[in-house]
């Protein structure tokens, strides 16, 4: 048999009644899961609000950098720990393998974060929150968030960023 030998020729015969139902029902079932990613997201409250602009790497760190010399409050492992403005404003760097600085927030108090990345594509995770963003150099993400329990929380970088990505971790602490 070579292989330009024609298959059998119940090979191209129609489909059982049982292969047309799973069809039917397979063809169905993406429909619904189709229509329910829009639904969901008209009714489930599942829109981040977030603004973004174009800013050069330099200029977001030199920002970031005065804004940390500004509002510097202490350390947490090397890390400076920062309050926000008194408008609430507050500016977190992505860099390879660190967020920085720490920042405090006030349970209740809004605040904006100025979020972007020094150098590659990086993904912010607020853990045990599952807020995800995607941050990317040369852009700026003003992200609104209004602290509702008090505690640390983890950041996590999600997107592979290089050889360091699995000790890209930073922090958020929420207090009274």
């Amino acid at each position: 048999m070579s292989s330009l030998t024609a298959p059998h020729a119940r090979y191209l015969s129609g489909t059982s009644r049982d292969e047309r139902l799973w069809l039917l029902f397979a063809v169905a079932w993406c429909l619904v899961l189709f229509f329910a990613m829009y639904v969901w997201q008209a009714i489930g409250n599942q829109k981040t609000p977030i603004e973004s602009y174009r800013i050069e790497p330099a200029e977001f760190r030199a920002l970031t950098q005065d804004y940390i010399a500004a509002y510097r409050i202490g350390d947490v492992q090397g890390i400076p720990l920062v309050t926000p403005t008194e408008d609430g404003e507050a500016f977190l760097a992505a860099r390879a393998f660190a967020f920085e600085p720490v920042l405090q927030l006030k349970k209740g108090e809004s605040v904006r974060i100025y979020l972007s990345s020094y150098d590659f594509q990086h993904g912010l995770s607020i853990q045990p929150l599952n807020v995800n963003f995607q941050v990317l150099p040369g852009y700026l993400y003003v992200v609104n968030l209004t602290p509702t329990e008090t505690g640390e929380f983890g950041l996590i970088c999600n997107e592979y960023c290089g050889l360091g990505h699995h000790t890209m971790t930073g922090r958020i602490v929420v207090v009274d």
